[in-house]
């Protein structure tokens, strides 16, 4: 399996469990790959404020060390940055309309992934990379990069032309959230005593149809590792539990998100796993 991200922390909020259940298994490697270092990243810890772009611009070499603490607790061995360390750069993004929804700048840095004229070197580094690895399974993010991030926008783009060369890859699929299962784990939350986050608005995090979800991956035997992982990223990630194991999680917009003891996937290449699909590899010889 090979996974396709676009920052540190992209890995573990979105296939945490997934990298940590197939990387447990005997006869499964995971290889993640990571687009840039997040430069562009908001910072939540206030003593680390003036590692932002817009003052001693360390953030991106910060967040290479909590990438590594959260593959280690995530028992992932094999990582890589598209292009190597820092050849491309987080882009940014600005907010778009309602909730979480993101857009691209006006003004992109040079090396910014989202720069139309790297598109090209792009899929030829990843494609390098899948040729070497040969994953059976590949799994980046939908066509609107799940909420409209010009990166991970370019992340899905790429790894759709890449995956279109390289004949060893069986699926391709994209990581989703479906909306009766988010629905579920912020009723969970719902009055929690404590909650550091504010409740989202409806609709304000984004969620595909459950009818488009393909496959569900049941991540519960994964969960400390999953919460080693984001305490790994602490720049980016705020964390809380209660009793009851009711856990939450916000980014540096303090909008609570439920913790999620399943991970889903809608497929974008390859033949379906079957209905009701839990593995990801169901069928794949």
């Amino acid at each position: 399996m090979l996974l396709v991200h676009a920052h540190p922390d992209d890995e573990t909020l979105t296939t945490g469990g997934t990298m940590s259940h197939y990387a447990a298994a005997p006869d499964t490697s995971v290889t993640l790959v990571t687009c840039t270092l997040g430069e562009e990243g908001e910072i939540i810890p206030p003593g680390l404020a003036l590692l932002a772009a817009g003052a001693a611009d360390q953030l991106g070499g910060y967040r290479i060390g909590e990438l590594v603490a959260a593959c280690a607790a995530l028992g992932v061995t094999d990582h890589r940055f598209l292009g190597g360390t820092g050849r491309w750069r987080d882009s940014g993004m600005v907010l778009a309309g309602h909730g979480v929804r993101a857009a691209t700048p006006t003004r992109l840095h040079s090396r910014a992934l989202a720069a139309p004229e790297a598109f090209a070197d792009q899929v030829d580094a990843l494609t390098a990379i899948l040729e070497e690895v040969a994953p059976q399974v590949v799994v980046t993010y939908a066509a609107d990069g799940g909420y409209g991030h010009p990166d991970h926008v370019r992340a899905h783009e790429i790894t759709v032309a890449a995956v279109r060369r390289v004949p060893e890859v069986v699926r391709l699929y994209a990581t989703v959230t479906g909306r009766a299962r988010l629905e579920a784990g912020l009723a969970s939350l719902q009055g929690a005593d404590g909650l550091p986050f504010r409740m989202p608005e409806p609709d304000e995090l984004p969620t595909v149809p459950d009818a488009d979800v393909d496959v569900c991956v049941d991540v519960s035997g994964q969960r400390e590792a999953r919460l080693g992982a984001l305490r790994a990223h602490a720049t980016q990630v705020a964390l809380w539990s209660a009793p009851g194991r009711i856990t939450a999680f916000a980014m540096s917009n303090g909008v609570a998100q439920p913790l999620l003891d399943v991970e889903e996937f809608v497929l974008l290449a390859g033949e379906p796993a079957g209905s009701d699909a839990v593995d990801l590899f169901a069928g794949v010889a």
